[in-house]
């Protein structure tokens, strides 16, 4: 879709702009491949492929058995780097994997495709030094602060998944919505009439017949 990407994003504090997050894929044209030569002219000058160490096959090399190219120059905290394999002389894998490097020459592994890669960028949302959440030492203060501002879940995965109880809801909703039972009213019992007294019937207290009566005048 498009020949490389570059973007990034401001907070304002104290009314100025400050950078915080860039999100950078080079173009093809600045994929500048690392180690391929002597960084100096002279012919006996140190290079990165005499820095390597062969203690573990899996990482990149400096060397003939890889073929690397920056990716994203991450504001000098370090580099990602396409890595590609060299199974033959002349014979390249087809797909690389994606490496970080920081600035003490250490390898850091951070996925096997350019996509995943990619939602690992964007979900990360460039924020400064990322990349070193997949690194044994870890971000930096500086760069925890961004993280716990802007992406707290992610950057608080371990203790999520071990706290996982304070982020659940526990209201039972049984109890929440459970129907209230009424009281039945009772009808109060009138005292009992003393004895010799007959019971009066209310209707015939209401309308007194007036059959048989006349008057005088």
């Amino acid at each position: 879709m498009t020949d490389g990407f570059q973007m990034s994003w401001n907070v304002k504090l104290s009314d100025a702009p400050i950078q915080v997050g860039s999100i950078v894929i080079n173009s093809i044209s600045s994929l500048s491949r690392q180690g391929g030569s002597h960084t100096h002219s002279l012919p006996n000058a140190p290079s990165l492929a005499d820095l390597d160490q062969d203690t573990d096959e899996d990482q990149p090399h400096f060397d003939s058995r890889n073929a690397i190219f920056e990716l994203d120059p991450c504001n000098g905290n370090g580099k990602v780097c396409l890595v590609y394999k060299i199974s033959k002389p002349g014979e390249v894998m087809r797909d690389p994997d994606i490496w970080f490097l920081d600035r003490a020459l250490y390898w850091h592994f951070i996925t096997h495709t350019f996509i995943a890669y990619y939602r690992l960028l964007l979900c990360h949302l460039g924020l400064p030094q990322w990349h070193y959440v997949f690194t044994s030492y870890g971000l930096s203060p500086q760069a925890k602060q961004w993280m716990n501002m802007y992406k707290p879940i992610t950057f608080n995965t371990a203790s999520l998944s071990e706290e996982v109880d304070s982020y659940v809801n526990k209201l039972d909703p049984n109890k929440i919505f459970k129907s209230k039972n009424k009281t039945p009213l009772t009808k109060k019992k009138l005292p009992p009439l003393p004895a010799g007294t007959q019971k009066m019937n209310p209707a015939s207290t209401k309308h007194p017949s007036h059959t048989g009566i006349t008057t005088r005048k």
